[in-house]
């Protein structure tokens, strides 16, 4: 009688213990079922749903915008335009809209790589002065004064990470700018050379040492404020650009944050050279006075 009682005691605890765990468990499961089915109902999607093309307008009456140096400082043309106000499935967006004013000339419909784009934060207008515009016109779009030229301007707006653009309607006005003096002094005599050891003649500036003509730029025929120089290259290397033999105080120099291919420069004994390219062959250098900018393009 006493072994049987020894031996059912366990049992029962046994049994009961794991009863314990097996409602444990039932209870567990019962809760993550619970929990996933309530994340389901309060899970909210969020849609784009579209928005409203901006409407774009302008203080200019008639189609011509005014430009001339006396009146510089005065307004050309002040642009204003419509909230796109994207909507999402919870309302009205309130991420911040990035806004691009396009200026091209007529009939590039804005794939012109030289266009003019202006971006924008959250603004609704744009005010430009005469200056301005003409600086648009003359040093991007690189159009000639005293002729008139038809432009285009429209407006695109965009959320994060350009996304969701819509284009607004298209303006079209006539536009002339004037002559204003180039952004870098040109050579005063006319003349212009490249020194460094981005040739194979290597730095040389001395007095009374002739350069290579091979070196020598050409004036544009069609403008006077660009230089160009077709010359071959061994590839890396640094150069710059001199006008006065033996003289650095009057050389060009390469502004921060241009490349082998192309940025702004200015008059000045200063550094940065000028990069050679990455690899040899012939080159054409162009130097642009007016712009104050430089391009190299491999022939």
């Amino acid at each position: 009688m006493l072994t049987l009682t020894l031996f059912k005691t366990p049992v029962i605890k046994f049994k009961r213990l794991r009863m314990k765990n097996i409602l444990k468990f039932i209870g567990s499961s019962l809760f993550l079922i619970l929990f996933f089915e309530s994340c389901k109902k309060d899970e909210h999607k969020v849609y784009y749903e579209g928005g409203t093309a901006p409407t774009l307008t302008s203080s200019v009456t008639g189609n011509t915008i005014p430009l001339s140096f006396l009146n510089k400082d005065q307004r050309a043309i002040l642009l204003s335009w419509t909230n796109p106000n994207y909507m999402f499935t919870t309302g009205v967006s309130s991420q911040d809209v990035s806004y691009q004013i396009e200026i091209d000339t007529t009939g590039s419909n804005f794939t012109y790589k030289d266009r003019k784009v202006i971006t924008l934060s959250n603004d609704l207008s744009l005010d430009i002065n005469q200056n301005t515009f003409n600086d648009y016109l003359l040093n991007q779009l690189q159009l000639k004064p005293g002729i008139p030229h038809n432009l285009e301007i429209r407006l695109k707006s965009t959320l994060a990470n350009s996304t969701a653009a819509l284009y607004s309607n298209v303006l079209k006005y006539t536009a002339t700018p004037y002559s204003i003096p180039p952004k870098v002094e040109p050579p005063a005599s006319g003349t212009l050379w490249a020194t460094g050891d981005a040739f194979t003649s290597g730095w040389a500036n001395p007095l009374g040492t002739p350069y290579a003509t091979s070196q020598k730029f050409t004036q544009s025929a069609t403008n006077p404020n660009v230089y160009e120089l077709t010359v071959n290259m061994p590839g890396g290397g640094g150069y710059k650009l001199i006008q006065e033999q033996g003289n650095w105080d009057t050389q060009y120099h390469m502004l921060t944050g241009g490349t082998w291919d192309g940025g702004d420069f200015e008059k000045k004994n200063a550094d940065p050279t000028f990069p050679g390219p990455p690899s040899g062959g012939n080159y054409k250098i162009t130097v642009d006075f007016q712009r104050g900018r430089y391009t190299v393009v491999k022939l």
